[in-house]
């Protein structure tokens, strides 16, 4: 079987988006090509965004290939599935011009893993994988009644997310040309960067439950890579000139195995953590290392605020602002990430903020909270996810602040005039999936 693995040219405009606009490897794409060959199937991936295609370009590769499947990303990346745009823009536009040449489109990502049945429709598409994709595809020739996880029209029961066992995810080879041409490194602040940069991952879930983050149906349990093979992907990578590597794992946990084997090899690395796992002696282990940037959830200046978030974080602000502190002496680049929390003091934010800063720590502006379909906060507002989740959550986002983050579009437009701005998308209108007066009544 013939399999064609699409990455679609993303861009963010009118987009209430916050995430980072650079090009990422396709880490669920390149997983499930290994899959895919290591069973004796043809697959091609075609990384629109990473080589900048037009349209016409995608349409003419995937024509060429002739696919019998063709796999469409409704998300920028793995590193993105909590926080992707919530808009179906690009998908549609891909989905509409593959139609007749693509074979059997099937999608995966975050939105049909949560909402299945109007991502599906607002796609035109066969069908979606919910949850994890990478060893779904690889059934795709079977029956798909077989296939737990695969949503499809006719499906006599809702399929279930899928979770990969991980010691089936292979140590990833790209090609020299796209290492070459992966210029980013992803939230590197400490310096220009030099040589290419590439996104990893050692481990997979989180163990715990705050309400903002997006993964009730999709890498949710925590899991680890086996060291050998993801050192055996990390090494080739630096064999191919990468200078530097970002970890996309939910939570960079204090491994010490995996920080003594990176500190052997020179590579700098990024991660995403809770500052609160560390201490010092760990702290100092990870710059050792090679950590040069970090990312740490702290969301709320305050127990209650942490509490409401349901960080089930176990130190003090005090204790907190000393270890980012700590850190600061170890790693070049700390970021503090706040959210906006009812009930936190404003002035006493500017306050934490300037403290920081004066430790040559960066914290942001408080950013207001996205309701994502798929996060506690969603259940908490609204119950479980349905046909309008995606609708009802955007609305209530524009409704409820009138200032976004710095990289946000400050006048973003409603989901239904992003997802329709294109009339090459489609003749139909957003009541083909939520009713219009579902609609008129959404708050």
């Amino acid at each position: 079987m013939k399999f064609a693995l699409v990455n679609p040219n993303w861009t963010f405009h009118s987009s209430v988006y916050f995430g980072c606009r650079s090009a990422h490897f396709p880490l669920e794409l390149g997983y499930a090509k290994a899959i895919l060959e290591s069973e004796g199937h043809e697959a091609i991936i075609i990384d629109a965004h990473l080589f900048d295609l037009a349209l016409s370009d995608l349409h003419r590769t995937v024509s060429k290939f002739a696919p019998n499947f063709t796999i469409l990303l409704t998300a920028p990346t793995y590193l993105f599935w909590r926080c992707p745009p919530p808009e179906l823009r690009e998908p549609q536009i891909v989905a509409r011009a593959l139609r007749k040449t693509g074979g059997r489109l099937i999608a995966a990502g975050p939105h049909g893993s949560i909402t299945p049945e109007c991502t599906r429709e607002k796609l035109g598409i066969d069908a979606v994988i919910r949850g994890e994709c990478e060893d779904v595809v690889s059934r795709l020739f079977m029956a798909w009644e077989e296939i737990p996880s695969l949503h499809f029209p006719g499906r006599t029961y809702s399929a279930q997310p899928n979770e990969v066992d991980l010691n089936r995810i292979p140590a990833l080879i790209w090609p020299d040309e796209w290492v070459a041409r992966h210029a980013h490194h992803h939230h590197r602040f400490e310096t220009v960067p030099e040589g290419p940069g590439a996104e990893v991952e050692s481990s997979r879930g989180c163990p715990f439950r705050c309400i903002f983050c997006a993964k009730e149906y999709f890498r949710t349990k925590y899991r680890r890579r086996p060291l050998k093979i993801l050192f055996d992907e990390i090494d080739r990578l630096q064999s191919q000139g990468v200078k530097y590597l970002y970890f996309i794992d939910e939570t960079f946990f204090p491994r010490r195995e995996l920080l003594n084997e990176l500190a052997l090899r020179d590579i700098k690395f990024g991660i995403q953590t809770r500052i609160d796992l560390w201490n010092r002696e760990t702290l100092a282990l990870l710059g050792k290392a090679g950590c040069v940037s970090i990312e740490a959830g702290v969301e709320s200046i305050t127990d209650d605020g942490r509490n409401s978030l349901q960080k089930d974080c176990r130190k003090s602000t005090k204790q907190i602002t000393d270890l980012l502190v700590t850190t600061r002496q170890f790693v070049p680049f700390v970021q503090a990430n706040l959210i906006r929390v009812p009930g936190d003091n404003l002035a006493d934010i500017r306050e934490w903020r300037e403290t920081l800063q004066k430790q040559g720590i960066w914290a942001n502006d408080p950013v207001p909270m996205f309701p994502y379909p798929g996060s506690p906060a969603y259940r908490q507002l609204w119950g479980s996810p349905d046909s309008c989740s995606w609708e009802r959550a955007h609305r209530y986002y524009l409704a409820e602040h009138s200032h976004f983050s710095d990289i946000q579009n400050q006048q973003p437009m409603s989901l239904e005039e992003v997802e329709l701005s294109n009339d090459e998308v489609t003749e139909k209108s957003p009541e083909m999936f939520c009713s219009s007066d579902v609609l008129s009544s959404l708050k």
